[in-house]
């Protein structure tokens, strides 16, 4: 518990939004992005909650903000001409980012258009592979091709999460080749992203597998434009 002093402290330091946004973030950390709410965070920076209406307009201005105090931890860019490196270097760090905030991945997917940070993040490392020597055809194809990959988290087609446990017989009898993927898997049970398939050796398998791919293709020459 703080002191009466630290107390007073805090209530001296004039609200903004970077604090807003820094409290929010970490309420969400501590309790989960659904028990966040204007009127806890207010509580929780002591204040009413009209006060936090001067620097977020609404509760999505305040989940916007908070998607893009995330992506502001991803490292910057770093100095190089190995492009597959630094872009490999640089979503892993998004990775490490996105499991410190795992509620993160899914505020960032509700967004109704990306965020400021979020398009800057994206246009650097669209930078980074035209750097690289990829043509922007192929960049935009590779853009499309690595999705929320590029952020550091990968959208499964169903969640696999649930508890472990023998298949079911008729679903097995019915989907055999389901039901022998499903026996051979293995994953991290304690990662906090959602999803059983989105562990940190599928990601790096998922990422290493596109990253190459693109390599083979900028030294074909590729070009969407096809042949008549």
């Amino acid at each position: 518990m703080p002191t009466r002093q630290e107390a007073a402290h805090t209530q001296r330091i004039p609200l903004n939004r970077e604090r807003v946004l820094r409290a929010a973030v970490a309420l969400a950390d501590a309790t989960g992005i659904d028990a966040l709410s204007m009127r806890r965070l207010a509580q929780e920076l002591d204040v009413v909650p009209m006060a936090l209406y001067k620097h977020v307009a609404n509760k999505e201005e305040l989940l916007d903000g908070m998607a893009d105090a995330v992506v502001g931890e991803i490292d910057p860019p770093a100095a190089g001409t190995d492009w597959q490196r630094l872009v490999r270097a640089r979503i892993l760090s998004a990775r490490r980012v996105l499991l410190r905030h795992p509620w993160a991945a899914r505020v960032i997917e509700s967004r109704t258009g990306p965020t400021p940070a979020v398009l800057a993040y994206l246009d650097s490392m669209a930078g980074t592979f035209r750097a690289g020597g990829l043509s922007a055809d192929l960049t935009h194809h590779v853009m499309h091709a690595m999705g929320s990959r590029l952020l550091g988290f990968s959208q499964e087609l169903f969640d696999t999460s649930a508890p472990a446990g023998p298949p079911d017989p008729e679903l097995a009898a019915r989907y055999p080749h389901i039901a022998e993927l499903a026996a051979t898997a293995a994953h991290d049970e304690d990662s906090p992203l959602p999803g059983g398939c989105d562990d940190q050796s599928e990601f790096e398998f998922a990422l290493d597998l596109l990253l190459t791919g693109f390599t083979t293709l900028h030294a074909q020459g590729w070009t969407s434009k096809r042949k008549r």
